[in-house]
């Protein structure tokens, strides 16, 4: 089969999928806003039920029946990822439901930002001086979206949006601080212990575990379709997209969460926050294709990408266990949900995409968020959602 048919049936299945992702990741705000009496307690620990009910299916199915495994060879990254993600999960929820969504979405979307600050104090890893010029534009529109809030009485959910994206980027640094780590049994790890921690904190301030049917449904929905759904579709799509690609194309997720709530709802945009959050998108966008220019070594030809997609995605690409964030040299990835997790996930996120993680649990997670998830120039890995945890990714 010639390269160009190749392309032509691989890289468009991949765009596909990675789309679906960033179409999947952007339901969490409008799913959020359709549960009317749940808790924030209540949406994560329900969330959560349905996050880990789709992983624990996804496991079996990539170890062919034999899930266990893969969880116990989880190694220190399983636990501490685990942990950052159960303040990830926690804040992209009360952000979706303190503030508007456009504000939480676009505020879900900064965690590459902070991961490309925390890799280079905690890891040492470099950051170019044109992702330093984008991350101090993207603050900027961070400051406007914080400012207004602050103004209109928004600032708790700020403040979860913020400690969401901050929270998604640590899950990252967990992950890339130890060589092997898979995303998508931290995410499980995140998930199960966001379970106990909703389930603890919801018996210890005599709130009931159960809120009505309708909102469980909705909160087991938005973990089994939204979240692991999206790390999941990421996954695959990312096979056959280069990473900086990939994560272009999930920026759908940041665009189409606000429009879904303003259609079904008829949720308005804050002025400053359209204005922060365009500043803040276009800031990940130009640091997106920034890292585009170098994402292949120098001369290779495209075409040996598009004959052969193990060559321009080494590793994880190949291996869709592989919810890894990436090693930042220069650039960053993006992720809101799930995004990351890209947002790390899964992974996305976007749970997320992120949750989930872009994932990037994906990317991730506005996890929604990316989470969660993308690649750096010469990485193997990616960063889901949230949520966008993450990438809410969330």
């Amino acid at each position: 089969m010639t390269g160009s048919a190749i392309r032509g049936s691989g890289y468009l299945l991949g765009v596909t999928l990675v789309m679906t992702a960033g179409l999947l990741w952007s339901f969490m705000g409008l799913g959020v806003r359709l549960i009317s009496d749940a808790s924030v307690l209540q949406i994560l620990l329900f969330r959560s039920v349905g996050l880990v009910i789709a992983l624990v299916i996804y496991m079996t199915v990539l170890t062919r029946g034999r899930p266990l495994g893969l969880v116990l060879g989880s190694g220190n990254a399983a636990i501490i990822g685990g942990l950052c993600l159960v303040t990830a999960f926690a804040g992209s929820v009360v952000s979706l439901k303190e503030t508007t969504v456009a504000n939480a979405v676009f505020l879900l979307s900064s965690s590459p930002f902070f991961a490309a600050l925390l890799g280079r104090f905690i890891l040492g890893e470099r950051v170019g001086l044109a992702t330093w010029a984008t991350m101090a534009v993207g603050g900027t529109g961070v400051a406007l979206m914080v400012w207004e809030g602050f103004a209109l009485g928004h600032m708790i959910g700020n403040i979860g949006g913020i400690v969401c994206a901050i929270s998604f980027a640590s899950f990252a640094i967990a992950l890339r601080s130890e060589k092997g780590a898979s995303s998508v049994t931290v995410v499980f790890f995140g998930a199960l212990l966001s379970i106990l921690a909703a389930a603890i904190a919801l018996i210890v301030s005599g709130q009931p575990i159960a809120p009505p049917a309708v909102d469980i449904a909705i909160a087991v929905a938005l973990g089994v379709l939204v979240l692991a759904g999206g790390m999941i579709t990421f996954a695959a799509g990312s096979r056959y997209v280069p990473a900086v690609q990939a994560t272009l194309l999930s920026l759908i997720e940041v665009v189409l969460g606000p429009f879904w709530v303003w259609l079904v709802v008829g949720e308005e945009v804050g002025f400053y926050t359209l204005v922060g959050g365009s500043i803040l998108v276009t800031a990940l966008v130009v640091n997106t294709l920034i890292n585009l220019s170098g994402e292949r070594p120098a001369g290779a030809p495209a075409r040996e990408a598009a004959r052969n997609p193990r060559h321009a995605m080494p590793q994880a690409a190949v291996e869709e266990e592989r919810f890894r964030p990436p090693r930042t040299t220069g650039g960053i990835g993006h992720g809101s949900q799930g995004s990351a997790v890209q947002h790390a996930a899964p992974m996305p996120t976007r749970a997320g995409s992120a949750y989930p993680p872009r994932d990037h649990m994906p990317p991730a997670p506005a996890w929604h968020g990316r989470a969660p998830g993308a690649r750096g120039p010469n990485d193997d890995t990616w960063t889901p959602a949230p949520g966008r945890a993450g990438r809410s990714r969330s």
